[in-house]
């Protein structure tokens, strides 16, 4: 019969797999996602914020963030 247990990983961290791009050290994982931005930006398919663009998507943000502090206060006085 198989056994159950978590493989054991050199790195020592946890986990049943030593396999893919999130058992990778924090390093490695950004040396390879820089390398796509960057072939994105040579590519010319990144997309690069206007500063109205930035701007609009800032008060999306504040928004929600607000109707959700919002709802989360009335909801635990109910109780």
């Amino acid at each position: 019969m198989a056994s159950s247990s978590p493989v054991s990983n050199p790195s020592g961290k946890s986990g049943s797999s030593n396999r893919g791009f999130a058992s990778m050290d924090p390093q490695r994982q950004r040396e390879i996602a820089s390398q796509g931005g960057r072939a994105a930006h040579e590519k010319g398919t990144a997309h690069e914020f206007s500063s109205e663009e930035a701007r609009e998507a800032g008060r999306k943000g504040g928004q929600a963030r607000s109707q959700n502090s919002r709802a989360n206060k009335s909801g635990s006085n109910a109780g």
